[in-house]
């Protein structure tokens, strides 16, 4: 079952991604899945960015090639960032380099939605409160990152957070890929078992912190590849059974 949002306050639900489209009456996070009651067709099914986060949590480093293509060293334990929600965009939205950076690198990640209250969870009530997963581009100013102390500056700027088309509902949690393009030439690819910490790891874990909040979106780290986006590029996540979120590259005048 794949989850979108067509309109402001309205989700649709489909069979299969891209499918067709039935409005979704109840909440999709207060109500069972099992519960949820279905409509007619809704009048736009253009998707937007599929959820709107109170907070967006990223992984830095959890993909161990990933790690040695920055020069970086192993984290003993998950790095944990925040993200702007300010920086999130839908499907088809462009993504706008600033001129504050010199050096703006996509980074295509596997995105958890959560669906349920977590407070240092069990891993089964993590496993439990995912919603479901989408794809993500953890955009970065890879040049400000490594001249800043934090990562807010180079991963906050507005648009640096592509987010969907669908959230992917009952999907593997261990057995997922995702797949980076650019002008339709593949730059990265990556699986769940590549990942140092596994998904259901990351709730347990980021929940010890912080309060994980139905509608919070993790994003679970990158794998190897990543590269530049410059203005003219298209941009391509794809997660197989889910399908491709897409968007343009423009540039941003000073």
């Amino acid at each position: 079952m794949f989850l979108y949002r067509v309109a402001p306050g309205q989700y649709a639900v489909a069979e299969t991604p891209g499918g067709a489209l039935r409005i979704l009456r109840s909440d999709p996070f207060q109500t069972p899945r099992e519960d949820w009651a279905l409509g007619e067709a809704p009048a736009s099914t253009a998707p937007l960015v599929p959820v709107l986060p109170g907070k967006i949590v990223g992984i830095g480093r959890n993909y161990k090639e990933h790690v040695k293509e920055l020069s970086s060293p192993m984290p003993a334990e998950p790095v944990i960032f925040l993200k702007a929600t300010t920086s999130l965009i839908g499907p088809g939205e462009a993504v706008v380099v600033p001129p504050e950076s010199q050096r703006v690198e996509h980074e295509g990640e596997i995105a958890v939605v959560v669906g349920a209250r977590l407070k240092r969870a069990t891993e089964e009530e993590a496993r439990r409160a995912i919603l479901g997963i989408t794809a993500c581009c953890d955009v970065t100013a890879r040049d400000l990152q490594r001249k800043d102390p934090t990562f807010a500056r180079a991963k906050s700027f507005d648009t640096f957070c592509p987010l969907g088309p669908a959230v992917w509902i009952g999907a593997d949690p261990e057995n997922l890929e995702v797949i980076t393009r650019v002008n339709g030439t593949e730059r990265q690819r990556g699986h769940t078992r590549d990942m140092t910490w596994g998904i259901v790891d990351l709730l347990v874990y980021t929940s010890r912190m912080m309060t994980l909040l139905p509608g919070d979106v993790i994003l679970t780290g990158s794998p190897a590849g990543v590269g530049p986006l410059v203005p003219g590029d298209r941009l391509e996540v794809e997660i197989p059974g889910l399908g491709v979120l897409a968007n343009p590259v423009e540039g941003l005048e000073a």
